[in-house]
């Protein structure tokens, strides 16, 4: 008989989040000049932070796809262009911050921009699934492609792709590793109570 690796459903309660149970983020449109980036650390380890000078691009966690040790040549580093979103980087991992308010510019398929913009509806300390978010953006045959777009988001954390787990209230795959998911899940049950 097969063990399972994934947490069982009373480890990882499975919510869905009542419809608009936040608005969902109006995201910009990415800028096209010379990307910006800064390295921090984390509770979860390092985080690289991009941006287009006006908008946050990426946060990505090694060895999430995405993540590049190659800075692109026109790449710029700018730590104080990220000060506001340390800041509130800093106050999530404290658990004394539940919504981001930065200004968001994911470069991606208007589909996969879709699937973002709704993960930003599931709040703080819940947890839902691929097909609720395919039912809620009137797709409910594509929680597959919403799998395949989840895995893709370039903002991690702030467009939490982490509160995704499977039907049954399993992990599901992160692309900054299951360890990293459980850690951010934990954090936010820990502090939703209060």
């Amino acid at each position: 008989m097969a063990h399972s690796t994934t947490a069982p459903q009373e480890a990882l309660p499975l919510t869905v989040p009542a419809p608009d149970a936040l608005p969902p983020v109006e995201f910009a449109e990415p800028g096209t000049g010379p990307p910006l980036y800064t390295i921090v650390a984390s509770p979860i380890g390092e985080i690289m932070l991009t941006s287009d000078g006006e908008s946050l691009t990426g946060l990505f966690m090694a060895p999430e796809a995405g993540w590049s040790t190659e800075i692109g040549a026109d790449w710029r580093r700018d730590p104080a262009a990220f000060h506001d979103i340390k800041e509130q980087l800093r106050a999530y991992f404290a658990g004394e911050l539940r919504e981001f308010s930065v200004r968001l510019a994911p470069h991606g398929t208007p589909f996969q921009r879709r699937v973002w913009q709704a993960l930003t509806t599931i709040p703080y300390g819940q947890t839902t699934s691929y097909g609720a978010i395919a039912f809620a953006i009137d797709r409910p045959s594509a929680s597959r492609a919403v799998g395949a777009a989840n895995g893709r988001n370039p903002i991690s954390i702030i467009v939490p792709c982490h509160r995704i787990v499977g039907a049954d209230g399993s992990l599901t795959g992160y692309g900054g590793g299951l360890p990293r998911k459980q850690h951010l899940l934990a954090l936010e049950r820990g502090r939703a109570a209060y």
